[in-house]
């Protein structure tokens, strides 16, 4: 009995500790390329989040036929909303969706 006992425990433990923990994101980002431009805009959404330090990688189609990779960082202050991090030209689509990974400043 006792060792069955044990068994269910240690299973239990594990499945409680199998599945990540849910957070709100506090940084939502979105971006678009089209008719030569190429922009990224984003805001901080969790109004209890500290500031959050984000670096972005992007690629993007150029109207010549080239590709290429856009990086960069940014700090992004509780409250900020529709903050332009990105913006360039001589693009004419996206190559994929912006990654954009944001971390905690405390």
């Amino acid at each position: 009995m006792a060792k069955n006992w044990l068994h269910i425990a240690a299973v239990a433990a594990l499945l409680g500790s199998a599945f990540p923990a849910a957070a709100r994101e506090a940084v939502s980002c979105g971006g678009a390329a089209m008719l030569g431009g190429a922009q990224l805009n984003c805001s901080h959404v969790e109004p209890k989040a500290p500031p959050q330090f984000c670096s972005f990688s992007w690629a993007l189609h150029m109207a010549t036929g080239d590709q290429k990779v856009v990086e960069g960082s940014f700090l992004l202050p509780p409250g900020a909303a529709n903050v332009q991090v990105y913006q360039g030209g001589g693009f004419d689509r996206a190559m994929s969706d912006p990654i954009v990974i944001c971390r905690d400043t405390k």
